[in-house]
C-alpha cells in the first residue's frame, strides 16, 4: 500500500531523505517524509509521551515514494533513474 525507504546519511555519504525528496520534486515526482510523530505535533505538545527515538528517526530519515496500481513500468524506471542520479551527485 505504501512504498517507503529510510536513508541514513552516515551510510550514504551525507545524502539525506531531503536530498532525495528534492531531487524527485525537480522532475515533478511526488514524495513526502514519513508522518510526523504525534508527540511532536503542536496539538499534543503537553501530553505524556512514551517515545524512545524510533519514531523521530523514522520521521527524519524516512521517505514515502510514489506507489499505486496505476504506475507503469516507465513511471517506475523514471523514479529509479532520478534516485540513482541523486545518489551519484552526493
Amino acid at each position: 500500500w505504501l512504498t517507503t525507504i529510510t536513508i541514513d546519511p552516515l551510510k550514504t555519504g551525507g545524502i539525506t531523505r531531503e536530498t532525495i525528496r528534492l531531487a524527485l520534486e525537480e522532475v515533478n515526482i511526488e514524495s513526502r517524509p514519513f508522518w510526523k510523530p504525534m508527540h511532536l505535533q503542536p496539538v499534543f505538545n503537553n501530553e505524556i509521551s512514551f517515545a524512545n527515538g524510533v519514531s523521530e528517526s523514522l520521521f527524519n530519515d524516512g521517505l514515502c515514494l510514489p506507489s499505486g496500481t496505476n504506475m507503469t513500468h516507465d513511471d517506475l524506471e523514471r523514479i529509479i533513474s532520478k534516485m540513482k542520479s541523486a545518489f551519484k551527485k552526493g
